[in-house]
């Protein structure tokens, strides 16, 4: 199969290499631009990793994806703040042993007075 007969591209995939301009600046080739639908004046955030190099992504792909990250989120954050309020299995709740002075009953004042 001749590169121009290549058959549609679905998915994640290489698109060849670019080369950065004296100014910096790269061309997205033109495959990717049709199968990413990256038109003019798209906004493009550039997020990079020391040991990945860079990766442009679409403003509101990531836009999506933060909205779902955050509901996620908030879903742990409540997960983690009930399990926090009752405390490890068997340990007092906060309430409990607060009456006694919150110490360990050792007279020594718990952890804080050793």
């Amino acid at each position: 199969m001749a590169p121009a007969e290549q058959a549609p591209f679905y998915g994640r995939g290489f698109y060849g290499a670019v080369t950065v301009s004296e100014r910096g600046q790269i061309v997205i080739p033109a495959r990717a631009r049709r199968d990413l639908e990256i038109g003019p004046r798209d906004k493009l955030l550039v997020l990079g990793d020391p040991e990945q190099g860079l990766a442009p992504m679409k403003l509101d792909h990531l836009m999506r994806n933060l909205q779902g990250s955050s509901a996620l989120l908030q879903q742990i954050q409540q997960v983690a703040g009930a399990s926090d309020a009752a405390g490890p299995a068997g340990a007092p709740g906060p309430a409990e042993g607060a009456e006694e002075g919150g110490g360990s009953g050792d007279g020594e004042g718990g952890a804080h007075g050793r």
